[in-house]
């Protein structure tokens, strides 16, 4: 709660008018108020996402820079969730917290793989299968993207040049 309450005062004091803020934002006070409605502030993400789609929209290779690097992030969290629940439990196993799990999830999605951490059980195996597809298909987005992006910037030098 002390989080939620030190985030909203910061915002309160940075804004232009702190009455104002405060009004336009009374849902925040709810979620400080109300912890049971905490899970909610993640809604926060689409209104963000929605804003990233309407700022890429001006070209699809912006657009799919976007969702590629959104479905790797949303890969990692999900895949070092499903990692720990999968894991935490097993002998063995040496992915035992959530920061365990996110290091071994980036490192797998990125398809750097240090070794440090790995599953042992099946479905860790699975979820790191799962990963390693995507890491590969992120590493080809972003190529493919800046691949894209080179060659329409070299055609519009060449229209220039015309």
């Amino acid at each position: 709660m002390g989080a939620f309450a030190v985030d909203f005062a910061i915002r309160l004091v940075l804004a232009d008018s702190s009455r104002r803020y405060a009004l336009s934002h009374w849902y925040d006070l709810a979620l400080i108020g109300l912890p049971l409605l905490r899970p909610l502030r993640l809604l926060r993400l689409l209104a963000l996402a929605r804003i990233l789609n309407r700022s890429a929209t001006t070209s699809l290779v912006g657009r799919v820079g976007v969702y590629v690097v959104g479905a790797a992030l949303m890969a990692v969290g999900l895949g070092a969730v499903a990692v720990l629940d999968a894991e935490q439990s097993q002998p063995g196993a040496n992915i035992l917290t959530i920061g365990d799990a996110l290091w071994w999830a980036a490192c797998t999605v990125s398809t750097v793989g240090y070794g440090d951490r790995y599953p042992v059980a099946g479905e860790g195996r699975f979820v790191a299968v799962v990963l390693m597809v995507v890491g590969i298909g992120f590493v080809g987005g972003v190529t493919a993207t800046l691949a894209a992006w080179l060659v329409a910037h070299v055609e519009a030098q060449r229209g220039d040049a015309r």
